[in-house]
């Protein structure tokens, strides 16, 4: 059941309220509840999480007022804390990653819901325009610079003439990654080949279902491939098949390389708005907000880039080496 407005109840009862644009009243900042819900673990997500505390204590908020749950990459774990937070008419909700934003979502339509990590929200059917949310949800992306990412491949593997776009198939964000992966791929004179899992007890099969057919591989900002990533990168690297993946977290863990978004600032920038919209400002009107270009940063895993024989372009020497 959705939760009844605390406007429209507030008139129901014939209450005097002052009422923020976005549905929800004005409080003392010390009664203000926040529930956060983190998909799984990661230190990507861990670090939007972090990064948007950051931001609330800041601004006067006590870290007590934040309700945190991981759902433990189960989605029924999601409903069931967001139906926890509707019940507990909590006055905002952070949602980290795809599947907890849409849990959320569909929960409530009066609760504020502000996002991170979340690559496409109009895609994933959270606002109506990524400009003009239109409703009570707004927040920030972690679109990826996947051409950039794909430019990087080219240069670290020259001779590569097709490249596997491993991805989960049942999470949105990666289906929008996988596309814009296609169409650089295209763009750069190579071929692509998707090899998708559903389960991450078949990770380890898919990863080895491409040596042989691919000169090196491309995973976005996956979450299951993201939690399992030595999976892939002991299978790939043992075979000679550089990984170029989403996030520096996933380069850590045995990728070769990547441009990398900076999760924590992400999360900052979605506490920015957490506080704006506290103060009454309206969801409805913030547009979906993305990392700048300036706070990408290139990582390479030189441990990675020896075992695989890659010779570093000089263009790339002042990368961070996450390998050490």
């Amino acid at each position: 059941m959705k939760k009844i407005s605390k406007i429209a109840l507030a008139i129901a009862l014939g209450l005097s309220m002052t009422a923020c644009s976005s549905g929800t009243a004005t409080k003392d900042k010390s009664d203000v509840k926040i529930g956060v819900i983190q998909y799984t673990e990661h230190p990507a997500l861990d670090k939007a999480y972090d990064g948007f505390v950051k931001q609330l204590k800041k601004a006067g908020y006590k870290k007590s007022q934040i309700d945190f749950k991981n759902a433990q990459n189960d989605q029924s774990n999601c409903e069931t804390i967001a139906n926890k937070f509707v019940n507990d008419g909590d006055d905002l909700i952070y949602a980290i990653a795809t599947p907890a934003a849409q849990a959320a979502k569909g929960k409530t339509d009066d609760i504020p819901i502000v996002i991170s990590a979340v690559t496409d929200p109009k895609a994933a059917g959270l606002v109506q325009s990524n400009k003009k949310p239109g409703e009570n949800v707004t927040g920030t992306s972690d679109l990826n610079p996947v051409e950039e990412q794909i430019e990087l491949l080219q240069k670290l593997v020259p001779n590569a003439k097709k490249v596997g776009i491993m991805y989960c198939s049942s999470e949105d964000n990666s289906i929008v990654q996988a596309k814009l992966a296609r169409k650089a791929i295209e763009k750069a004179g190579m071929e692509s080949q998707d090899f998708t899992v559903s389960e991450t007890n078949q990770i380890q099969q898919v990863a080895e279902s491409m040596v042989g057919k691919v000169d090196a591989v491309y995973i976005p900002t996956d979450n299951m491939l993201a939690e399992s990533i030595s999976s892939v990168t002991s299978v790939t690297n043992e075979n000679n098949l550089p990984c170029i993946v989403g996030e520096s977290n996933m380069c850590e863990g045995g990728g070769l390389a990547t441009y990398s978004i900076d999760y924590e600032k992400l999360g900052e920038q979605a506490g920015k708005m957490a506080v704006k919209i506290l103060n009454g400002a309206d969801p409805a009107t913030m547009k979906i907000q993305y990392q700048s270009k300036d706070d990408l940063q290139l990582y390479i895993n030189r441990k990675v880039a020896n075992q695989l024989g890659i010779t570093i372009p000089d263009e790339y020497k002042d990368a961070t080496d996450i390998g050490e």
